[in-house]
């Protein structure tokens, strides 16, 4: 087995098969019959999410200028009411993943996102690196997370999504441990699947993310770091557009993830905006929460 002093080439077959194996894919969850596969005969279903951040990876980090703290607060101040007015308007549910504290900090936040019929769900505490926590350190974090949206909104959280899709050799486990139904974290497939703790069944749903389905990667803006926004709000309406086309066609699952402190400004909501008029020309589709997408998709389990 694996010593510290083992680089990953020294490994035996045993250490790297075990690492490939802990957290893999395993059945598909979608019926076969494209009948039946959706809700209402649905071809395809569309479920967007909302990462409401706001300042806890500058806090996570450290980085307690007012300036940063400012962006962040724009991000609740005016994106967040931009995105609910939006979602209104065409009458679209969606999921909101909030950290504990940007809930403690806006106690009325999360309430606000149930009362207009959207999820919210577990993203951390302070958008922690999950991968430099050890388990007890993550359990209690995810714990105390749940407990803070329970108590706000009354419902308790049945999904959760790991801050930065940073998973670690422990989420697993505390997903388990705290009792949610779905994780929206990993990226094995396209379409809904059951998750496999080395080659074991665990019951929870996977709700599969990509980069490509995600506002961030193309829209981020850090002035120390090198990262510049490179491309037009409508060009990245028209990636999500086609990654919306392929999978209707395919009869499968669409889903996207946003955050209100990059799509949230006026111009680059005028991308969410074409995604969903051009979504709305086909009246086939299902519009979900992830918790109903992941309801469904146990069914099959």
């Amino acid at each position: 087995m694996m010593t510290p002093e083992q680089q990953p080439w020294q490994w035996d077959e045993p250490t790297w098969r075990g690492h490939v194996d802990h957290v893999r894919a395993g059945r598909a969850l979608l019926a076969e019959d494209p009948a039946t596969r959706w809700p209402g005969g649905a071809t395809a279903a569309v479920a967007l999410s909302f990462d409401s951040d706001h300042e806890t990876p500058h806090l996570r980090d450290g980085n307690t200028s007012p300036g940063l703290m400012a962006v962040g607060e724009y991000s609740a101040r005016v994106g967040v009411p931009r995105i609910l007015a939006l979602l209104a308007e065409y009458d679209v549910p969606a999921s909101f993943y909030l950290p504990a504290v940007c809930a403690l900090l806006r106690p009325d936040e999360a309430p606000s996102y149930v009362e207009h019929g959207h999820e919210v769900a577990v993203h951390g505490w302070i958008h922690e690196r999950n991968t430099q926590l050890g388990h007890d350190d993550e359990l209690d974090l995810i714990s105390r997370a749940t407990d803070v949206l329970e108590s706000q909104t009354g419902i308790r959280p049945t999904g959760f999504r790991s801050p930065s899709w940073d998973f670690s050799d422990s989420t697993l486990d505390v997903i388990k441990q705290v009792g949610f139904a779905y994780d929206s974290s990993l990226m094995a497939d396209d379409e809904p699947y059951e998750i496999l703790d080395r080659g074991e069944r665990t019951g929870i749903v996977e709700i599969p993310v990509e980069w490509i389905r995600d506002d961030a990667p193309v829209l981020m803006m850090s002035r120390y770091e090198g990262l510049r926004p490179y491309m037009a709000p409508r060009t990245l309406a028209q990636i999500w557009i086609d990654e919306f086309d392929q999978a209707h066609a395919d009869g499968g699952l669409f889903q996207l993830t946003m955050h209100p402190m990059f799509i949230g400004h006026r111009s680059r909501l005028v991308a969410l905006r074409l995604l969903v008029d051009h979504i709305r020309t086909h009246t086939d589709v299902w519009w979900a929460t992830h918790a109903d997408v992941a309801r469904h998709a146990a069914a099959n389990l």
